[in-house]
């Protein structure tokens, strides 16, 4: 028998149905809250019914499983459990539900069919965990069967053809100025995609922050692979049968976004950038001279006082409350643009706090990680710190309160930096991660989505004032 390391490895790269001895065989299974742990050799595996269409898949990477922590699942989401029976029987168990029958064989294979007996999704071989040594990196791997007539759909910002059988794409947030037709990686970095097949749709959501890789048989034409760059393989199987259903459970589970404001749902002016004072007036009375609706005027980055966040141009925008003023009796909202990189200036008072504070993000060796944006020499702020959440959505009151200022422009979040061949951080970058240091490789996919989150609780917060953020 082969060695598990040049065994995973042999699988990675020959992903075609093989008949091999079994590696890991199913050694026990205990009750969990809403669902059932089984043990393996090779590390556990946790099945959780959410309700009666949603599984949660989970793989511990070595003996235990890593901190159940996660930025993406709501916890206002109303899936408490559902009833299921579990069976185990010749090294193969089966956990039903009133709408899914999952097979889990010993060799970790998974299989999940409707209860009238229809596969929706089929492991073709089991899941591997290949450490590379040389770098310290991990790879998770999954080899899926893509179903007869299967079609895929999802993943956030893809360009090209909807469906993506056929093609490959990864999950790494790209700041990728004037991207064309199958650019990979873009801006959006969500892990979810919807299988079609047989009328019967499911959903597959991975609650993994790392680089990952999804390909729909482009490489072998029948084989579904998916991959992460570490962390655990933690998946939940969404069971339609129709997209809608798909799509509504997914955003029950993820966060359903609140209903936004009427003027919200009104053409919006925005290019970069209008500038001076008397370039955003003029705009704004033109719409109304040729009777045009628009209910939104965007300031883009030059507003600022050399492109600092959170401050105003002078001479640019001298009466920046008086013009907000003016807009508003118009019938125009103001929107202005912010950034993550603050700029290295001890007499900017935005930069000396957070520097006091150590809320910057840190390079692997020590100090903090710098980098060329539009003020020049920048440092980042840690968003994955709850402090630091705090402390950036706080920045908001003059903006909003005393300005009038309505709604924020999050850009260059990916994070995205000039002149550096990646177009972001380091992956030794260090991060809060909410109390679990980690590196960016980790952090990376979500660092754009905590800056939006922190500036949201600041909009709103200010707007209405509520609870403080958590």
């Amino acid at each position: 028998m082969l060695p598990l390391f040049y065994l995973c490895r042999m699988l990675a790269e020959n992903p075609t149905p093989q008949s091999l001895e079994q590696v890991a065989l199913i050694q026990s299974w205990q009750p969990i809250a809403m669902g059932i742990e089984v043990s393996f050799a090779t590390g556990p595996i946790r099945l959780q019914v959410l309700s009666e269409g949603i599984i949660r898949l989970r793989y511990a990477s070595g003996p235990a499983f890593q901190r159940d922590f996660s930025y993406a699942i709501s916890e206002q989401h109303p899936y408490k459990g559902a009833d299921f029976a579990v069976q185990l029987s010749a090294d193969v168990l089966t956990l039903t539900t009133a709408k899914l029958i999952l097979t889990l064989n010993g060799d970790k294979t998974v299989s999940i069919q409707t209860t009238d007996g229809l596969t929706l999704l089929e492991d073709q071989l089991a899941p591997t965990i290949t450490e590379h040594y040389e770098n310290g990196s991990t790879q998770l791997l999954l080899h899926r069967k893509i179903q007869n007539g299967e079609h895929f759909y999802g993943l956030g910002d893809k360009p090209g053809h909807p469906d993506l059988r056929n093609h490959s794409y990864t999950i790494w947030g790209t700041d990728q100025y004037g991207f064309y037709s199958h650019t990979d990686p873009l801006y959006k970095n969500i892990p979810f995609y919807i299988g079609l097949h047989n009328h019967q749709s499911y959903g597959l959501f991975f609650d993994n922050t790392f680089k990952s890789h999804f390909d729909f048989g482009k490489t072998h034409h029948e084989t579904c692979s998916i991959s992460f760059e570490g962390g655990e393989i933690n998946q939940y199987f969404i069971y339609g049968p129709d997209m809608l259903d798909v799509c509504r459970q997914y955003t029950l589970l993820t966060g359903v976004p609140e209903l936004p404001p009427l003027w919200a749902l009104g053409y919006q002016q925005c290019k970069w950038s209008y500038y001076p004072e008397a370039q955003v007036n003029e705009i704004a009375q033109s719409f109304r001279d040729q009777d045009l609706p628009c209910d939104v005027i965007y300031l883009d980055i030059d507003y600022m006082d050399g492109f600092r966040c959170f401050t105003w141009d002078n001479e640019k925008f001298p009466h920046p409350k008086k013009m907000i003023a003016a807009l508003k009796q118009k019938g125009f909202k103001t929107v202005v643009i912010i950034d993550p990189g603050i700029k290295i200036d001890e007499n900017y008072s935005v930069f000396t706090e957070a520097l006091e504070k150590d809320y910057f993000c840190r390079k692997g060796e020590g100090g903090y990680i710098s980098g060329k944006v539009w003020p020049g020499e920048c440092y980042f702020p840690d968003y994955t710190h709850p402090e630091v959440r705090q402390w950036w959505a706080d920045l908001f009151q003059d903006l909003i309160a005393d300005k009038g200022v309505v709604g924020v422009w999050n850009d260059m979040n990916e994070p995205a930096l000039f002149d550096v061949p990646n177009k972001s951080f380091p992956n030794d970058v260090r991060h809060h991660f909410d109390g679990e240091e980690s590196s960016h490789k980790k952090a990376h996919n979500v660092y754009g989505m905590l800056m939006s989150k922190a500036t949201y609780e600041g909009v709103k917060n200010t707007l209405t004032p509520i609870a403080p953020l958590s």
